[in-house]
């Protein structure tokens, strides 16, 4: 199991969207698309692709999970209630969001710091490099998967990885 600072990944602290205390215990055994999320860059279609990943996958164990995120050109300025209000009249999001992070930097969040921790297909750790980075979380919370943010989330190499993660 993965563990920052001595605690597992699904006992770090998180807020839900509507601010609310919480931790991602709720993904223990599933599958989980680690997203950082934004309402307003040239990639906020790929919510669309997202979202199906989660109707399609859902019913076997799989979660989308998206982090809004505003660290790249202030793509994700809006607040809770507006990033909730888009993505549902939207996109139709039905998988959960959890409160606006920063995924880089000094003030990285506890999460996105073990995630990071990860290569992508070509050995690349380290910082996201934009909106829509994905990380493939398997049952017992290891990162099994980082795709970079131009791979759209119903890519063959996303959507094979997420169905051998369930079998």
């Amino acid at each position: 199991m993965n563990y920052v600072g001595g605690m597992e990944i699904y006992d770090i602290p998180v807020r839900t969207l509507a601010g609310e205390p919480g931790d991602l215990s709720a993904l223990r055994g599933k599958v989980a698309l680690v997203v950082n999320v934004a309402s307003r860059c040239g990639l906020t279609p790929q919510y669309a692709g997202l979202e199906r990943l989660q109707e399609k996958y859902g019913a076997e164990g799989f979660s989308v999970v998206g982090f809004p995120c505003n660290q790249f050109m202030g793509q994700e300025p809006g607040t809770s209630e507006e990033i909730a209000t888009f993505c549902s009249a939207t996109y139709g999001v039905s998988f959960p969001l959890f409160e606006k992070i920063e995924v880089n930097g000094p003030d990285q969040h506890a999460v996105y710091r073990e995630l990071t921790q990860h290569a992508d297909a070509d050995g690349t750790a380290g910082d996201v490099q934009w909106n829509f980075e994905k990380f493939l979380v398997s049952r017992d919370g290891q990162v099994i998967g980082r795709f970079r943010p131009r791979t759209e989330p119903e890519d063959a190499t996303v959507t094979e990885a997420i169905e051998a993660a369930l079998r």
